[in-house]
């Protein structure tokens, strides 16, 4: 769950926070209620392998949990996120502007070279920023280090082209703010908008950071 809405710190000891015994997890076991227990206290994202490593059941047995549980949650006020191997709870995009006003303002709004830069970032990712200024014609350094600062935006990794320039892509906090649960759940694009964002190469050479 993200920071404001957690329950607390998963704790490093093994122990709840009251200090009694952690999520009653047996090795070989995962339930479906373990699992939405164990994401609510957790203070970050977890992975699919750390998920299982805790439990002690193999890949396909976390897959299964993770897919019962956003069934169960499809209608209520919280929702299971995924990025890539991480997994998250989060407040449902239905109770965005509640939620807003709870914790005080409403998100910042995004300027126009914002949204689309961030638009090119989450349907080409990974991309290097040599290939975001290709398709907008334009210097995005300011751009994607807001969007960075913002947490919309995340480091992927390095390249193999020559220079090794940085890889971009989306994180927890571009699903949550769009509502999203997966990147699946992207917008299809009109024919003349995909046609010019994914035309443009990923790689022309080397590129500078």
């Amino acid at each position: 769950m993200s920071p404001e809405f957690q329950g607390g710190a998963l704790p490093e000891d093994g122990l709840g926070s009251a200090g009694g015994p952690a999520v009653d997890a047996g090795p070989g076991e995962l339930t479906e209620t373990q699992l939405e227990a164990l994401l609510f206290v957790a203070e970050r994202p977890l992975t699919r392998a750390e998920i299982a490593g805790l439990a002690g059941v193999d890949r396909e047995t976390v897959d299964g949990r993770i897919g019962d549980l956003q069934v169960s949650l499809a209608e209520r006020g919280i929702r299971l996120v995924e990025s890539g191997e991480r997994v998250e709870m989060a407040t449902s995009p239905e109770a965005g502007r509640l939620i807003a006003r709870y914790v005080g303002a409403d998100a910042p709004r995004l300027s126009m070279p914002s949204l689309e830069t961030l638009a090119i970032v989450a349907y080409r990712q990974p991309c290097t920023r040599a290939t975001i200024e290709r398709i907008r014609g334009v210097d995005s350094d300011y751009t994607l280090r807001t969007l960075m600062h913002r947490r919309l935006v995340v480091e992927l990794g390095r390249s193999e082209a020559p220079g090794r320039p940085i890889l971009f892509g989306t994180g927890f906090d571009f699903l949550e703010r769009f509502g999203l649960t997966s990147l699946d759940g992207l917008p299809v694009l009109e024919a003349p908008v995909a046609e010019r964002l994914f035309t443009a190469p990923d790689e022309a050479g080397p590129e500078s950071e």
